[in-house]
């Protein structure tokens, strides 16, 4: 497994389950995209024209993870935060709200539970609404999870279930009579596998050694998020999660149980770069600020940018890989909290059957590729 963040370590969890002797590679597992994520459970309201059959995939996750968490929290004694709170999408003006019908409207046709309420209604679900929002979505389906717990947990039940740590980078995938063979650490050792696992998120595109034609075409989308505090005094601030379109952008409100207010997130095509900046912080409250005016009254705890995993289609590469041996698991984007339980579900299946379950073809990494698919060797 090359890649220890949220999509690593549930792959090498479901695969070491069942059986099969994993490895991770990654100098800081557990971190990466979900130490800045918000873990929006958000299959309605984070649907988008034309990402139809990615909704399909984002449900049935969503519709996992209940049981999932219980499981994980049962294998590792570690709480990750799940919170099944539901979400408020609300409109400060008339274009917002415009948008919100037409959003709404989709969501009817492809039979999604939504449920239209006037500013007043949502007033009376969140008081701290501000007054001149003009209506909103009620989607009691939609909830969360804390991703920092979600990955300690997920770490403590990889080194329970025997899987084997090395915190270091991996330099190149080793290829040996055209197929993959393991991976060359940066500290000399050279790791052998019958299978390995691409998971490394944004950085998965520059693996060295993987051909030209299989690199996965995924590429850094950075987001800004901002972390308050909620004082005893202002509990309860939100009962649920806040997102909203304020002038053409996003902002979201994620209150944890543990007192916690996560706010994002920009959405910035700019290479590499992780810096905060103060256009960014600026940004984020100004349109919270707008949407819940008593945020600016909250502690600010955090600042911190992070990079998404981004494909052509904003869907995930999911399944084996033009070349034998190498399979891949990543390009997430905004869903790689949500679509945690059934990659590592269908990422074991591939791993130990060599059969892709049908919810993930539609998303298999060869839909990018113009070599003809070479035949995977089925285990034995």
């Amino acid at each position: 497994m090359v890649g220890g963040g949220i999509i690593g370590l549930v792959t090498a969890w479901r695969a070491a389950r069942r059986g099969l002797r994993t490895a991770v590679v990654d100098p800081d597992p557990g971190g990466g995209a979900a130490r800045v994520a918000a873990g929006m459970l958000a299959a309605v309201t984070e649907l988008h024209y034309g990402e139809e059959t990615l909704l399909g995939l984002n449900l049935a996750s969503a519709a996992r993870y209940p049981a999932f968490v219980a499981e994980l929290e049962e294998s590792t004694g570690h709480d990750v935060g799940y919170r099944a709170c539901g979400t408020l999408a609300v409109a400060l003006d008339a274009d917002d709200r415009a948008h919100l019908r037409e959003l709404h409207a989709l969501q009817t046709r492809c039979g999604l539970s939504s449920e239209w309420l006037s500013g007043r209604e949502c007033r009376r679900l969140e008081p701290m609404l501000a007054p001149g929002v003009r209506g909103g979505l009620r989607v009691d389906g939609d909830h969360q999870v804390d991703p920092r717990r979600l990955a300690a947990a997920l770490l403590v039940a990889c080194e329970r279930a025997g899987v084997v740590f090395h915190r270091v980078l991996a330099e190149r995938l080793t290829v040996v009579r055209d197929r993959a063979r393991g991976v060359l650490l940066t500290d000399g050792e050279e790791l052998t596998a019958d299978q390995v696992v691409l998971a490394a998120g944004s950085l998965s595109g520059r693996l060295a050694g993987v051909p030209d034609e299989v690199l996965p075409p995924v590429r850094p989308v950075k987001g800004q998020v901002l972390r308050l505090r909620i004082p005893a005094a202002y509990a309860p601030f939100l009962s649920r999660t806040v997102r909203a379109v304020v002038r053409g952008s996003h902002v979201y409100l994620v209150p944890r149980a543990n007192g916690e207010l996560v706010v994002g997130a920009t959405s910035e095509e700019l290479g590499w770069d992780t810096t905060v900046t103060a256009g960014g912080v600026y940004e984020l409250l100004r349109d919270a600020h707008e949407l819940v005016p008593g945020i600016t009254e909250l502690p600010l705890t955090e600042t911190l940018a992070g990079l998404r995993p981004a494909s052509p289609d904003n869907a995930p590469l999911l399944g084996p890989s033009a070349l034998p041996g190498l399979h891949l698991a990543t390009g997430h984007y905004r869903n790689g909290v949500l679509l945690t339980p059934l990659t590592g579900d269908v990422m074991a299946e591939l791993l130990t059957t060599g059969a892709l379950p049908d919810e993930a073809r539609p998303f298999t990494p060869r839909r990018f590729s113009t070599t003809p698919p070479v035949r995977q060797e089925q285990p034995a």
